[in-house]
């Protein structure tokens, strides 16, 4: 079977499109896509300062699974994982994403393996706030993530959402004190320590 590929690029930004058409769109360099609710999202790859925050998150629980091996299946930062909704014609890229289990379908995972942990890192822009706080919040609830950890530079500070049910329960750890979850036992997060450039 031949499967046409879509390209697209920042002029595409609102373009309707199926998740299937999605799944085999390819995208121009420099820019990042996401496909939520039928529409094609582009972003601007993230600065530095993004990227410093993703990076500290991710050495944090990397070393976490230095000290507890077995405990982590996976962790995958942005195109190296997806999570895709085809109920709600949405495909997600979160900055820092932990699987604790295997899944069901190792060579063709990302229909049906969900992330047990995701975390958000706010961009600059009224837009970027809008998608991290308000649009991926519904779309993880909906797919099924137990914790969502998004970072927001601007304010410094990190809010924690935490499945209850069908609904989230928000958590605003103090920065001085850090944050731990049950799902990771005997891990940490320095919240404050994530604002600081190496």
């Amino acid at each position: 079977m031949i499967v046409s590929v879509t390209r697209i690029g920042p002029e595409d930004r609102g373009r309707r499109m199926s998740l299937d058409e999605f799944a085999h769109a390819e995208g121009r360099p420099g820019y990042l896509y996401e496909l939520a609710r039928g529409e094609v999202r582009v972003v601007e790859t993230p600065g530095l300062p993004h990227g410093l925050i993703v990076q500290a998150v991710h050495r944090r629980i990397h070393s976490y699974q230095d000290r507890r091996p077995g405990r982590i299946f996976y962790t995958a930062t942005g195109s190296g994982c997806a999570l895709r909704l085809p109920g709600m014609q949405s495909e997600r890229h979160p900055d820092v994403a932990v699987y604790l289990t295997a899944p069901a379908d190792p060579v063709n995972p990302w229909d049906a393996w969900i992330p047990d942990i995701v975390v958000e890192v706010v961009s600059a822009g009224n837009e970027a706030h809008e998608r991290d706080y308000r649009d991926k919040r519904e779309d993880y609830l909906a797919a099924g993530v137990r914790e969502y950890w998004i970072v927001d530079p601007v304010t410094r500070s990190l809010l924690v959402l935490r499945r209850t049910g069908d609904r989230w329960r928000e958590i605003r750890p103090d920065a001085t004190a850090g944050y731990s979850t049950g799902l990771l036992p005997e891990f940490e997060l320095d919240v404050a320590g994530l604002f600081v450039a190496p």
